[in-house]
């Protein structure tokens, strides 16, 4: 386990107050905070900060806590409202492609919901709808699908290089 504060440990949340339950326990038995430490995989600094906060807040110390950092700003609701805002497609909202990007969105978002995200974040919430980044795929604008079939019959194999026998 590191000693980094910024790291936070693998496990559940509930995995998690099991160790620290562990923890307060050992100490309490007398052992000393060096070994705790290491039968837990804390650092022994984190261990006296848990101390001090069991001292203070006493059972409710052990209660499973959220995993760290910001909060998202969209609540569930809203990221539903934008899903189905992203799903009518970028000319329903102004914009002369079909074609999103996280610069697009972050504009949708403020101005549907009055949030302003900067583009680089914008694929943090992506993710929590389970969307991934995709690459359109090119093709020719005014491709005529039966001049294409038809090339590909006729031309496409009489100009292929086929293998040299010998």
């Amino acid at each position: 386990m590191s000693d980094n504060k910024d790291m936070r440990p693998s496990g559940t949340p509930q995995q998690l107050e099991q160790r620290r339950r562990k923890a307060i326990a050992l100490l309490e038995q007398g052992h000393r905070n060096q070994e705790v430490a290491r039968l837990v995989g804390a650092s022994a600094g984190t261990l006296c900060d848990w101390k001090k906060a069991y001292q203070k807040l006493g059972q409710s110390f052990f209660e499973a806590h959220s995993p760290p950092g910001r909060k998202g700003r969209l609540s569930e609701n809203q990221m539903s409202r934008l899903k189905t805002l992203l799903l009518k497609g970028p000319g329903k909202h102004g914009y002369r492609t079909e074609l999103w990007t996280l610069q697009r969105i972050a504009e949708v978002i403020e101005k549907h919901f009055g949030i302003a995200y900067d583009p680089s974040s914008v694929w943090h919430l992506l993710h929590r709808m389970g969307w991934s980044c995709q690459k359109p795929e090119s093709k020719a604008r005014e491709q005529n699908p039966e001049a294409v079939l038809q090339w590909r019959q006729r031309d496409w194999p009489r100009i292929k290089k086929r293998p040299k026998n010998g």
